[in-house]
């Protein structure tokens, strides 16, 4: 009886020995094995069923896979002075095990020491740059505008663009060649950085809005009195051909008159100039129609004797 009871504590004995010996590794990790808190060994990267040393040696499983670092925006000066929030991205990944569990232990530290580096040399690089260099993809990308409102723009001296020398992606490589060097005692590789999102301060961006709408409301005055302008110049022509057109046809008008006159003054030459009796008519009926217009009910005469329109009175009875 004592016998089998010391088999089965042996058994149960070996079983625990063998578990705790017995150690799997998945395709997404690599292990690290320490003994007494000390890293022994290489580091385990090929996956399958492994052993160790019970009790005394540990298993410390780290990420093979492709890691994302998210930062939180931070507000940083560039060359301009303007003050922008950035948010950054990266992706990284452990190539190094060892050297990652001697100097960080844990994700959690690479990633708080990965905000050190990547928040530093992204406000060095910003700080080198001017804000259009930050914000615009590339150097060769150029804007779509109108082509008025740029002339306009260019007269008023406004919303004039510094030459762009190198770009966005320009200067989100200046940030990863700088945060590669340093991550890489760590054990670290950094894959790739980009910006998420650059936006103004909270503090400059009402400014900045109110430098915008000034502009814009500076360009749309010009664009009204130039319109004005034009309306009144357009005034003025139609003023100026109305005249032109009063005054041609005025003269038009004299002209048939004058010609009407003349004609008529002719056929009537003709007509009283058959005779001397016609003639005489003639001079009697004109003087009568000139009576009409000269004498009225409260006309005074003062008429010589010898005047023409005289002659004709000479005779009447005036009783």
């Amino acid at each position: 009886m004592n016998k089998q009871i010391g088999i089965l504590a042996s058994l149960v004995v070996a079983t625990y020995l063998l578990v705790n010996s017995i150690y799997t590794v998945s395709e997404i990790e690599q292990i690290i094995i320490t003994q007494f808190g000390k890293p022994v060994g290489d580091p385990v990267t090929t996956a399958g069923l492994k052993f160790k040393l019970p009790f005394i040696q540990e298993v410390n499983p780290i990420d093979k896979r492709v890691l994302e670092w998210n930062g939180n925006p931070s507000d940083m000066p560039t060359k301009d002075k303007l003050y922008i929030s950035v948010d950054l991205f990266a992706r990284w990944r452990i190539t190094d095990p060892l050297q990652y569990f001697l100097r960080m232990r844990d994700e959690r530290s690479a990633q708080s020491r990965l905000d050190d580096i990547l928040g530093s040399e992204t406000r060095n690089a910003v700080a080198k740059h001017e804000l259009i260099e930050v914000i615009r993809t590339t150097k060769d990308r150029t804007p779509l505008r109108d082509s008025i409102l740029t002339t306009v723009e260019r007269e008023l001296n406004m919303g004039s663009l510094v030459p762009i020398q190198k770009g966005r992606k320009t200067v989100e490589q200046e940030i990863f060649i700088a945060a590669t060097e340093k991550v890489k005692v760590f054990g670290i590789e950094l894959l790739d950085i980009r910006f998420k999102r650059i936006n103004y301060n909270e503090s400059v961006r009402p400014k900045i809005y109110d430098r915008m709408i000034s502009e814009r409301r500076q360009i749309a005055e010009r664009f009204l009195s130039e319109g004005n302008g034009e309306a009144a110049r357009i005034r003025g022509n139609r003023l100026r051909d109305l005249n032109k057109i009063h005054s041609e046809a005025y003269r038009l008008v004299e002209e048939i008159r004058g010609v009407a006159d003349a004609k008529a003054t002719e056929i009537y030459a003709s007509s009283y100039n058959q005779s001397p009796e016609a003639v005489g008519f003639y001079e009697f009926t004109r003087t009568m129609q000139s009576y009409k217009s000269l004498i009225s009910d409260n006309t005074t005469l003062v008429l010589s004797t010898e005047s023409d329109l005289f002659k004709f009175l000479k005779g009447m009875n005036m009783d």
